[in-house]
């Protein structure tokens, strides 16, 4: 059983096309599982189990809506994304600058 606990748990998450693709949809808005899935080239059920692991990192949150589920973008999860993002960015161009001085 693969587990997803590491500190980039959600990146290897994300390494899946299929999260990517719901990942991406849920940037335009809320949707059901069905109207992922009508835009996905996996089945509902797929669709589901996607979201579970998901909305268990943070990255997705639901609500109910009638005998439904909408699902959207938790906004505390990408953030954290990106803030893993800013300092990958950030040390590589302090890196880079610093290795350019040497050169100097």
């Amino acid at each position: 059983m693969v587990t997803y606990e590491s500190d980039d748990g959600a990146w290897t998450v994300l390494a899946d096309k299929s999260r990517r693709s719901i990942v991406l949809a849920l940037a335009d808005g809320e949707q059901t599982v069905g109207e992922l899935a009508a835009t996905l080239p996996i089945s509902q059920p797929a669709v589901s189990q996607h979201l579970k692991v998901l909305k268990g990192l943070g990255l997705v949150s639901d609500r109910p809506d009638g005998a439904r589920r909408r699902y959207r973008l938790n906004e505390h999860g990408v953030a954290a994304l990106r803030d893993q993002l800013d300092t990958f960015w950030r040390r590589t161009l302090e890196n880079l600058e610093q290795h350019m001085e040497e050169e100097r």
